[in-house]
């Protein structure tokens, strides 16, 4: 399901480029246009779902597709040593685009504080 005004979902039908580095047939992911961090990539599944808040039993299986993966972005892009995976869900936790995705940060020591 797309939402035709859904910035990500235009980005995974290619109507805004983005660097991408990982697709398959759920998932997309491509490289943050502000990165907080060496290695900084979003990753968003093909379904649209809005947020955390919405994941149910009948598409959990998109954020799970999100999460497999994950490891195999990580070791492609040499994250050896470790890497942080981060959720926003809503207004007050940060989510600027209302499709649930996930920050994939690394490429340094990260610092224990995360706010």
């Amino acid at each position: 399901m797309k939402d035709e005004n859904c910035l990500f979902c235009k980005i995974i039908s290619g109507d805004i480029p983005s660097t991408v580095v990982f697709e398959n047939d759920r998932v997309f992911a491509f490289k943050d246009i502000n990165p907080q961090a060496p290695v900084h990539i979003v990753i968003v599944p093909k379904d649209h779902i809005a947020c955390a808040n919405d994941i149910t039993a009948d598409n959990s299986s998109a954020a799970a597709a999100c999460f497999e993966a994950i490891p195999v972005i990580a070791k492609e892009l040499g994250l050896k040593n470790g890497y942080r995976v981060i959720n926003n869900c809503g207004e007050d936790g940060g989510q600027s685009v209302m499709h649930i995705h996930f920050h994939l940060i690394g490429g340094k020591k990260l610092s224990e504080r995360i706010v």
